[in-house]
């Protein structure tokens, strides 16, 4: 058997003279026959290749930069044109001169053809931009390796000849303001080849039904999983919209997009929609799962790109399906773009996160917000006996920090001491200050992204007064507490064994660990307000597991307990878990996370710290009991002081910024409206400024007893 003989390549096409570009811009343009713009298009008209599917994609390519050349081709024939872009201008020009060409306008007929028959776009139109269901870590690495790995060349595919002609982000706005008209006429130019080519136009239309069908598969298995079922109860099996789903499609497939099959889709769509709307209502009662919240994003946008299809499928030829079909491929370009993007992916991670934690955390934060005298006063009472546990606390620590332990011991013992501190303040009923920012700032976002803008101005006026006078109920209650009662056992320790509780060394050493600016205390107060808003989430995360796995109601029935403890009792006992879940979650990892500071810096030879103010005020006052009147007069403990107001400030400020970014963008606030929240709540301030420090001398009308509104 021979060898077949090798194919020979196509004869390169000879240049235009330049007596034929003159000609040929004196026709077409004749009150400007030098624009670069009727040049550059002749000698690509004079060029289309009739090769390889490579060849001609890299023409598409030359011809899409002419078209992207910002140089409009404007009033060329006729100085009365209308304005118009730079890309419609030139669409323009094309349009007339594929009309007075007729063979440019059938070699350009031809590559269409062709190159829609070597290409398919079932994964563009059903797969780009929509979650692909793989692990956070295993779609991080593969964008990671996509962009610093160079990809292999796949022109059977719509997906990356998108992203090839459009490499730039930018690139989908453009798109989107292409004229329609001006692309209808293209198209009927250079859309249409003659028998026996293929259509264009049918090998597109067939890749949306096949797109609009696997949707339909991917849709419906998503929706009937099972506890997207247990979440919609009032949708019973049969009636589910996701089992008609697929049926729906079939017809719309069989009778190619009739008028009547798409609009049973679009109903079918909407009571999808309902029924995810449904079970992101329970989401609140039954707790939040990433992966649930996930696969409802799924859901949501495959609608979307569903609706989207039908909107091309079902629009008229011409002009008005031209339109949806530009605002489809847009779309499809910027998310195309964002499947690229690892930074893409992180924000929208932490977004679902920040669903799964922020619910619990904002019902946490009505607790500690105040609307009456009485309220007031009782917030003062709380956290006075926080700042009494407080200081028990502080002296614990002092003692523990005198023992020469192991450094895992020791983080071990300061810990549990913290831990068990927070956990008592907890369980007795008292109030720590610094715990109110992080999770009233979840309802603050509560109140803000819910309602009506109007509504959500009075809302956050009337309710930014109460957090900030309850936070300052908070801070008295500790701060007037904590110095009394660790001087009094400063002084009862001096009395009972004749010398201070602390050696003047330790003393003027803490005292000088506090100095605002030569010291790290500034620093590490910033440090400890993170670690506020990280107990904070633990806590939202800890109580949203124990509701989502419906452990009370496990407890409730366990068989053991019931048997040991009684039906009543194991069910007060379930309630009691469910009720105290966040605070445990919070206070314990608070707790390790205070002692796990220094540990760290001792690790990596840094010198870390902690700075809580409570425990700072508490520190400091054992350690001017030690060094005598005198001493705390002095500038370096003055200084001291100084340090640990701005600690509280710095621990407030930390706390609440991060938990209200977290919350605002967990509940969707768009960031358009800070500046008119920001005008409304000054304008109080400077009408009312008493409201934002002392309760109101009559009882407020309690109208906004704030809740987390349900997810969405």
């Amino acid at each position: 058997m021979t060898d077949p003989a090798p194919v020979p390549s196509p004869a390169p096409r000879q240049q235009p003279s330049a007596r034929e570009v003159d000609a040929f811009c004196m026709q077409y343009a004749p009150r400007a026959p030098g624009h670069s713009a009727v040049r550059d298009l002749y000698r690509l008209l004079c060029n289309v290749p009739e090769g390889s599917l490579e060849d001609r994609l890299q023409w598409v390519e030359r011809w899409m930069q002419w078209l992207r050349e910002r140089i409009p081709a404007h009033a060329l024939v006729d100085a009365s044109e209308p304005e118009a872009s730079a890309a419609d201008t030139r669409l323009a020009l094309m349009v007339r001169v594929l009309e007075g060409e007729p063979a440019m306008r059938a070699a350009l007929t031809r590559l269409v053809a062709t190159v829609f028959e070597g290409s398919r776009g079932l994964k563009l139109f059903a797969q780009v931009g929509l979650p692909a269901g793989q692990g956070f870590f295993a779609e991080a690495s593969d964008r990671l390796a996509r962009s610093l790995l160079p990809a292999p060349p796949e022109p059977g595919k719509l997906s990356e000849l998108l992203l090839r002609l459009c490499p730039n982000p930018d690139d989908a706005d453009w798109l989107a303001r292409l004229s329609p008209a001006r692309l209808a006429q293209l198209a009927a130019l250079v859309g249409e080849p003659a028998s026996p080519e293929p259509m264009p136009a049918a090998r597109v239309r067939a890749d949306l039904m096949d797109a609009l069908l696997l949707l339909a598969v991917q849709v419906a298995a998503l929706g009937m999983a099972e506890d997207v079922r247990d979440r919609s109860p009032e949708t019973s099996f049969r009636a589910s919209p996701f089992l008609r789903m697929r049926l729906v499609c079939d017809a719309v497939l069989a009778r190619d997009a009739a008028a009547d099959t798409l609009r049973d889709l679009s109903q079918c769509v909407a009571d999808c929609r309902q029924v995810v709307g449904s079970v992101s209502r329970h989401l609140e009662d039954s707790g939040v799962s990433v992966d649930l919240v996930y696969r409802l994003e799924r859901i949501r946008r495959g609608l979307e790109r569903m609706e989207a299809i039908a909107r091309v499928l079902g629009a008229p030829r011409g002009e008005a399906r031209w339109r949806e079909a530009m605002a489809l491929v847009s779309d499809l370009l910027r998310r195309a773009h964002a499947d690229r993007s690892v930074v893409e992916l992180v924000k929208r991670n932490m977004r679902m996160l920040a669903r799964k934690i922020i619910e619990r955390a904002g019902h946490s934060g009505e607790h500690y917000i105040t609307s009456t005298r009485e309220g007031f006063h009782a917030m003062v009472h709380s956290a006075a006996g926080g700042g009494l546990v407080t200081a028990m606390a502080v002296v614990a620590k002092m003692l523990l920090s005198g023992l020469m332990l192991a450094p895992f011991f020791s983080f071990l013992a300061v810990g549990l001491n913290y831990a068990l501190a927070f956990l008592l303040i907890q369980a007795l009923g008292f109030t720590l200050a610094t715990k109110q920012p992080s999770v009233t700032a979840a309802t603050l976002a509560g109140a803000v992204g819910e309602g009506a803008r109007g509504e959500r101005l009075a809302s956050l006026v009337e309710l930014i007064p109460r957090i900030t006078r309850s936070q300052l109920a908070a801070f008295m209650g500790n701060l007037g507490v904590v110095a009394p009662a660790a001087i009094v056992f400063a002084l009862g320790y001096q009395f009972i064994t004749g010398h201070a509780f602390l050696s003047p060394a330790k003393a003027q050493a803490t005292v000088a660990s506090l100095h605002p600016w030569k010291s790290g205390t500034l620093i590490f107060a910033a440090m400890t307000g993170v670690m506020l808003w990280m107990s904070s989430v633990a806590g939202g995360w800890l109580e949203n597991f124990v509701v989502y796995r419906r452990l009370p109601e496990a407890l409730a029935h366990h068989r053991v307990l019931r048997r040991l403890l009684g039906e009543a009792r194991a069910r007060r006992l379930a309630d009691t878990f469910q009720h105290a879940a966040s605070g445990l979650g919070a206070n314990v990892t608070l707790g390790f996370l205070l002692a796990l500071g220094p540990l760290v810096g001792g690790f990596f030879g840094l010198t870390l710290d902690v700075r809580h103010v409570t425990f700072v005020l508490g520190s400091l006052s054992l350690a001017g009991t030690a060094m005598g009147p005198g001493a705390v007069l002095q500038p370096e403990f003055l200084a001291a002081l100084a340090g640990m107001a701005l600690t509280g400030v710095i621990n407030f400020v930390v706390s609440f910024s991060l938990a209200l970014g977290v919350a605002v963008r967990a509940r969707d606030v768009p960031a358009r409206e800070a500046l008119p929240f920001l005008r409304a709540v000054l304008s109080h301030l400077v009408k009312h400024p008493r409201s934002f420090l002392l309760p109101p001398k009559e009882p407020e009308n309690d109208v906004l007893r704030v809740s987390a509104p349900p997810a969405h």
